[in-house]
């Protein structure tokens, strides 16, 4: 057995103030309450909240306030997530991870900013793994990049056995973003810590999800302080034997026999994606998306089947468009 004890913490998190003093405080509380716990994780932008205008340079005394409560504790620290500000003058949304003795073992960029809403934010390009001493390897990503796959399919397929990610998500489509957590947990064969914000901060509803998909915690609309401690060893007899015996997908992929056209962007393959138009705000009234007047009416999000050339081979042009819906 390798326990391994983290404590998320879904917070208030204020838009216009600095949400710092409490953060600290609740790490004060809940090192009192769970003496246990090993490791925190707050939620996406909890220090400052949402708003880039608070962006400012990578080191600051904000991080270095949460270095000296890792110290004192003796915890590894993922304080969510702040908005960072380059000498160029770009803006990325970053977490950073704190190890017991204070010191910032990495730092990891979000991906995929929720586009078009996250207007004005840069995409990181590096992965984050990093490994515990004796317990085993820990991945970061932050919200909206878990909608994308590829990302925790590139941290495990570096050895993340948790896969840490902290939201930031107030919209209607968290009970989505609880079920992609979930199936990532049974895909991936990992632990899921999921931990989201209340206020300016999200909805709540966070979550901690184990490798055979069984939700550990559910957290509901209000503050919430979860300590969980899981089992490695179930990551890696998993991963060796299957979920409950059964399927064995990392191995199945590392074993496949198809390589994906789709990621060749020189391929042709993801002609339908260019005929999606323009990634942008939807507008009052907008008729994007769906089918015009006529039975041979183009529109976006259609493509004849002439224009339709899957790997590249040719397919005999037909009258009708191809639809997703």
């Amino acid at each position: 057995m390798t326990p391994f004890a983290i404590t998320g913490v879904q917070m208030y998190v204020n838009a216009l103030h600095s949400n710092v003093e409490g953060m600290i405080q609740r790490i004060d509380i809940l090192m009192a309450r769970f003496p246990w716990t090993q490791m925190v994780l707050f939620s996406e932008l909890a220090p400052f909240g949402p708003l880039p205008r608070f962006a400012q340079p990578f080191e600051n005394e904000t991080v270095e306030s949460f270095q000296a409560a890792a110290i004192k504790h003796k915890i590894w620290l993922i304080p969510g997530s702040m908005f960072e500000k380059t000498p160029e003058g770009l803006i990325y949304n970053t977490s950073v991870v704190i190890n017991p003795e204070g010191e910032i073992v990495s730092r990891y960029r979000k991906m995929f900013p929720f586009r078009p809403y996250e207007t004005g934010i840069e995409a990181g390009t590096e992965f984050c793994v990093f490994d515990v001493p004796e317990v085993g390897r820990f991945g970061l990503s932050i919200c909206y990049d878990i909608w994308f796959p590829e990302t925790t399919r590139q941290l495990t397929s570096m050895g993340a056995e948790v896969l840490l990610h902290p939201v930031l998500t107030g919209t209607t489509d968290r009970d989505a973003e609880l079920s992609i957590a979930r199936a990532t947990a049974a895909q991936f064969q990992c632990y899921v810590f999921d931990v989201n914000g209340l206020g300016a901060g999200g909805v709540g509803k966070s979550c901690v999800i184990d490798p055979a998909a069984t939700v550990l915690h559910q957290s509901a609309g209000q503050e919430d302080t979860f300590p969980i401690e899981i089992d490695l060893s179930m990551v890696r007899r998993q991963r060796e034997t299957g979920m409950k015996g059964l399927g064995q997908v990392l191995k199945s992929f590392r074993d496949r026999s198809v390589d994906f056209p789709a990621y060749d962007r020189a391929s042709g393959s993801d002609a339908y994606l260019h005929s999606l138009g323009p990634l942008e705000l939807p507008k009052q009234g907008s008729r994007a998306g769906l089918r015009l007047d006529g039975p041979d009416a183009m529109r976006p999000g259609t493509f004849s089947a002439a224009e339709f050339k899957p790997g590249g081979a040719t397919v005999t042009p037909i009258k009708e468009t191809i639809s997703s819906g």
